[in-house]
Order: C-alpha cells, then sequence, then structure tokens
C-alpha cells in the first residue's frame, strides 16, 4: 500500500480539501483507496458524509489503543473509498502519548499490517505534533497543499525542516511527491508572485496544477460531499482531476503500473 501524507502546519491551507477530493479522485480511477482523518477537528470525516455517532473505532484507538487499522474502517458513499475517522478523542492523543515508548511508530505499525487498500491518504492535522510525527513516520511520502499568501513560503521552510529531521531519526525513506498550489487567484497579483517565488525555489517539486479559489470547493463539506461528487463539472473539481492524474504521474513505476 502507497501511503501519502497530506501535511502542512499551518492552517488554512486546504489540506482537508485536498485530502478528500484526491481520495476520491484516486478511488474513482479504481485504487482501493482508504483516507485516515488524523485532526481532532474530524473535517475529513464530516466531507465525507460520515455521521458522528457512527465513529464509536477512530484513529484515536489506533494510535493509543493500538486498535488493528481494519477494526476501525468505515466505508463511505463512494465507491472504493475507506475512512478511519477522527474523534475529538484524538485532542487528547498527543498527551496520553507523551510517555509511550515509540510513540512516533504508532500509525506506522498499524498500517504496516494493514493490506486491504492499495493507497492511504493521511489528513494531517495543521501543526508538527505528535499525530504529524505519526503520520510522517508511517508515509511513503508527503504531498504538501501550499495557499498562495505573503507567508506561504516561510511556512513551507519550516515543514521542510521538520521532513529533515523525521528523515534523520524516523524514516529515512520519507520524501516529498510535490507541493500543490492552493487557493489560487489570478486576479490577485500576489498570488502570481507567490506562485514564481515558489516556483523559483522548488522547482519541478511544484505541480503544474493549481487550485483554484472556488466556491463550489467551499461548498461540497457542507453536504458531507467531496466537490467532484458535488459538483464535478467546476473549476476546483477539474482541477483536482488533473492534479491525481499528475500526482499518478509521479508513482514508482510498479505503483503507476497499478493506474
Amino acid at each position: 500500500m502507497l501511503t501519502i501524507a497530506i501535511a502542512n502546519q499551518k492552517g488554512g491551507v486546504g489540506k482537508t480539501t485536498t485530502a478528500i477530493n484526491m481520495a476520491t479522485a484516486m478511488a474513482a480511477t479504481g485504487w482501493k483507496t482508504l483516507l485516515i482523518d488524523l485532526d481532532p477537528q474530524g473535517n475529513a470525516s464530516t466531507g465525507l458524509g460520515v455521521d458522528a455517532n457512527a465513529r464509536d473505532r477512530s484513529s484515536y484507538d489506533v494510535l493509543v489503543d493500538q486498535l488493528p487499522l481494519a477494526k476501525a474502517v468505515l466505508p463511505t458513499n463512494i465507491p472504493g473509498l475507506d475512512i478511519v475517522p477522527a474523534t475529538v478523542d484524538l485532542s487528547g492523543a498527543e498527551i496520553e502519548l507523551v510517555g509511550v515508548e515509540e510513540r512516533t511508530e504508532r500509525l506506522g505499525a498499524a498500517l504496516r499490517d494493514h493490506h486491504e487498500h492499495d493507497i492511504c491518504f493521511i489528513d494531517c492535522p495543521p501543526s508538527l505534533g505528535l499525530l504529524t510525527l505519526n503520520a510522517l513516520s508511517a508515509a511513503d511520502t508527503l504531498l504538501v497543499p501550499l495557499q498562495c499568501e505573503f507567508f506561504a513560503l516561510e511556512g513551507l521552510s519550516q515543514l521542510l525542516q521538520t521532513v529533515e529531521r523525521v528523515q534523520q531519526r524516523f524514516n529515512p525513506d520519507l520524501d516529498i511527491i510535490g507541493i500543490a498550489l492552493t487557493m489560487f487567484d489570478r486576479r490577485n497579483r500576489l498570488t502570481d508572485q507567490v506562485s514564481e517565488d515558489v516556483r523559483d525555489c522548488l522547482g519541478n517539486l511544484v505541480f503544474e496544477t493549481v487550485i483554484p479559489r472556488n466556491v463550489r470547493l467551499s461548498e461540497a463539506p457542507s453536504h458531507g460531499l467531496p466537490a467532484l461528487i458535488y459538483d464535478h463539472s467546476c473549476t476546483g473539481s477539474r482541477s483536482y482531476i488533473a492534479l491525481a492524474r499528475e500526482l499518478i504521474g509521479r508513482f514508482p513505476p510498479t505503483e503507476r503500473q497499478a493506474a
């Protein structure tokens, strides 16, 4: 199973929207897809229509109680897409894990024993605490959504430093599969400037596809649907479909053949 963490320690960058819609796009291409909601806010779970009352087992149980991952998996209304939901209990997980041995390896251990899906996305919280460290330690690669705004590069540099530390201490094989520019507004000159700066600094690491500011992307979660289902023809949905194609093109050859 190919595992992709979707992380950025800055909030409001479109991280959960990216996780939901990329997972949906991959399921639509025939990959058996799993989305792990590792954010205590549980927005990915809500955005896929998972009722709070149905979340009797969650990512909290996997991390803290070492529940086998398969027992926490719930189906969604999207064929081929399952989720490990999050609950508010997850907000206390970092404190509960502080004194635990191998506290950064809990998610990785659960994923190593799981063979029911082809690809897994992990929606990380907007911080660089133990939850995100578990995701980065478990992941094969990292996808970074980056909002086109003034402080984007500063936040990105902090994340890159964290990735370097994770590589040194926990997961030497972790790499970054790409950086996705989100909330792109061509009417705003600052957006173009940030995009140019990021591409100048990081070159081909930045995906060609950009995700625009789009009302339908914002509306979709309130209906418990990914934008790709809510309105597949809107510009946001078309952009995520293009991003999924580009993502598949960056997979290792053995993984790409499965697509």
